[in-house]
């Protein structure tokens, strides 16, 4: 369904209605085109002193075409602005972030990225450190709220030693690809990473596994995973198998049709990927149902179904993928959980229960499947402009799509180019995360 808001905002008498009354004012949004460059522009790029991070950083950013400077001449308007903040190691050296970013935050391009890189809190040698690392959380979320022109700014937690392993978050965070990914804390470890011989296709010559692929959000991952060079399995229930087979067929992938509650599926989703296609490098974990009722009026059934969809048959699957060797050296799993797994919601109890339950499993996950070189992380999408946030009263629908930084609604596309990021080979030092693709919503964190 379209924003006639966001519309009427963006037309001369709209913006002239919006500036006055202090409406809020979404703008369009850059999002990522075949052919496109990571970033067209001016990076600005600056350091506190002693950091790490800034001479491998401009490096790979000078290698994939970036304009990268430590400075701008009078009248430029920078693409992004990036700060090296590792080097700060006492709550004094916290002026650095001010030094930097006043001078220049108000000359930041339309849909620009500020983009802060530290070290993980519990990855510092001393207290001290920590307390400075854990107060840019604080900042980027508050500049987040305070950019405007669909300008988004996150948080990129890098560990020692693996310096040289960010590049597909650089290039996902930087470019129209994270569009409503915004307030967002990433952290980056060690892991087995292997960059694409064509960033255009990353995953060329993979396997993906999309669960709940017949439409919304699931079709626009399998399109996107496809585009990406992958074949992809697209699977959903019996109910959905013609529009499920139009657009395995349109993608140049396969359908696999069945109940994933069902107590054989596992082990039929396990044959299927070995039998016919050798095994599988990306699972994503998209099929969910809602069935919403405040507790006190929910039937035992409404709470069953919505957890054994939404978390239990995804670990009943993935280890039946991990026992048989079905999931690859280097495999990924991501799952899609929700903005309601952070901050709960009313009348959906069994939904946020599921969904923290996903945040939960990937956190646990994460160390244990670390050792078989294979990461899992989660989505935590937003508002999403999908058929069911369309059948929403118009009243809640619009409060949905403006109370987040950006004032409108994501896209599907945008959930599925987070996980396409998260499913980059060269994305093997990014496990255990939880990213809302949610515009920085104002429920949660």
């Amino acid at each position: 369904m379209s924003d006639r808001y966001a519309k009427f905002a963006s037309s001369g008498p709209g913006r002239m209605v919006v500036r006055r009354l202090g409406l809020p004012n979404p703008a369009p949004l850059r999002r990522h085109r075949p052919g496109d460059p990571v970033i067209d522009g001016l990076v600005l790029l600056g350091a506190a002193p002693g950091g790490r991070l800034a001479e491998p950083v401009s490096k790979l950013l000078s290698a994939i075409g970036a304009d990268v400077r430590t400075s701008a001449t009078e009248g430029e308007r920078p693409a992004a602005l990036v700060f090296d903040a590792s080097g700060i190691a006492d709550s004094t050296q916290l002026r650095e972030l001010h030094s930097f970013f006043n001078p220049v935050l108000r000359s930041l391009a339309a849909c620009g990225r500020v983009l802060v890189l530290g070290i993980a809190p519990q990855d510092c040698a001393q207290p001290r450190q920590a307390t400075a690392q854990r107060a840019l959380e604080g900042f980027v979320r508050s500049v987040g709220k305070e950019l405007r022109g669909g300008s988004t700014a996150s948080l990129v937690y890098v560990a020692p030693g693996v310096e040289d392993t960010v590049e597909s978050t650089l290039r996902f965070l930087l470019s129209p690809k994270s569009a409503y990914v915004a307030g967002q804390v990433i952290r980056v470890g060690a892991g087995m990473v292997e960059a694409p011989a064509d960033w255009e296709h990353p995953l060329a010559g993979k396997v993906a596994l999309v669960t709940g692929a017949s439409r919304g959000i699931g079709e626009a991952i399998a399109e996107v995973l496809a585009r990406d060079g992958a074949h992809v399995v697209c699977l959903d229930v019996p109910a959905q198998g013609s529009s499920l087979v139009a657009v395995a067929n349109r993608l140049g992938g396969s359908a696999l049709q069945l109940d994933i509650t069902a107590s054989d599926a596992p082990g039929k989703i396990a044959t299927h990927l070995r039998e016919r296609h050798g095994g599988v490098d990306v699972v994503v974990h998209n099929a969910g149902v809602t069935r919403d009722k405040k507790l006190a009026n929910m039937k035992p059934q409404a709470w069953e179904l919505v957890l054994e969809v939404n978390l239990s048959a995804q670990e009943r699957i993935d280890d039946a993928l991990l026992a048989d060797g079905v999931l690859n050296a280097g495999g990924r799993i991501i799952s899609v959980s929700s903005i309601s797994g952070i901050a709960g919601n009313v009348g959906q109890a069994n939904y946020a229960t599921s969904k923290a339950g996903v945040i939960g499993m990937v956190r646990s996950m994460a160390p244990v499947l670390a050792a078989k070189d294979i990461t899992i992380n989660a989505v935590a999408p937003g508002f999403i402009e999908t058929a069911m946030t369309a059948a929403m009263p118009l009243a809640t629908r619009e409060v949905g799509r403006r109370m987040n930084s950006l004032a409108q609604g994501g896209l599907p596309v945008d959930v599925a180019e987070t996980i396409a990021w998260f499913a980059n080979p060269a994305s093997g030092g990014i496990t255990g995360n939880v990213v809302r693709v949610c515009g920085q919503s104002l429920l949660g964190a």
